[in-house]
């Protein structure tokens, strides 16, 4: 596994510094997203050698019904992502990456995991929205919405920066989110695994059994 050790403090201060575009093609029709990654690095994980401490968020799910993150995913292998349904590019397949990489996990790891999809376009990504679009990726992760500034805040607790969706110059719209992964350990409960947008499918498939555990990859 690709991975090296990194203080959260710095990602934290680190996190907004480099913004780039996805989707964003000049024959492309599709809202664009602007995201934020880590510069200086090809890697695909960083194991933190101070983990973060999980969001203190109460959203709602695909349900219509409120979902207290920290006390539903307590003592659970957690992978949280912040973006939006209308995303044309990263969003789905980082989504997409994990439910194959998920499936390679025996049923009862897999019934351990909690994947959990925050939007940072909380106006157009209804519940009903969410449950639509993850029910195509994989029906068991878990989709949240609400308040703009309470997700933007959560979100920012993890180094991960997120702003309102808005219009460009060409009246697309626009959803500037960064794109990482954060993994927390269900020994635990932080969250001691970052990964890029360059993480695939091989990346999560060789970690997951480990990331179930609460090891290091």
């Amino acid at each position: 596994m690709r991975t090296k050790t990194f203080a959260a403090a710095a990602l934290l201060a680190a996190a907004s510094l480099t913004l780039t575009a996805c989707g964003s093609g000049d024959n492309s029709n599709k809202p664009v997203a602007v995201v934020s990654e880590e510069a200086g690095t090809d890697q695909a994980a960083t194991v933190l050698d101070k983990p973060f401490e999980k969001p203190d968020l109460v959203l709602t799910d695909t349900q219509g019904k409120k979902y207290d993150l920290r006390k539903e995913t307590a003592g659970k292998p957690t992978l949280i992502y912040f973006g939006y349904t209308h995303c044309p590019d990263v969003c789905p397949l980082t989504m997409s990456n994990i439910a194959v990489a998920k499936k390679q996990l025996p049923k009862a790891e897999q019934d351990e995991l909690r994947v959990v999809f925050v939007t940072t376009d909380p106006k157009r990504d209804t519940s009903a929205e969410l449950g639509k679009w993850l029910k195509g990726i994989d029906p068991s992760f878990v989709g949240l919405t609400g308040d703009f500034a309470t997700i933007q805040a959560g979100a920012r607790t993890l180094g991960i920066s997120i702003e309102p969706t808005k219009k460009d110059k060409n009246g697309k719209l626009v959803s500037e989110h960064g794109t990482q992964v954060i993994a927390f350990s269900p020994k635990t409960d932080g969250g001691y695994v970052l990964y890029g947008e360059d993480a695939n499918v091989d990346d999560y498939t060789k970690d997951l059994p480990k990331i179930v555990k609460g090891e290091n990859p």
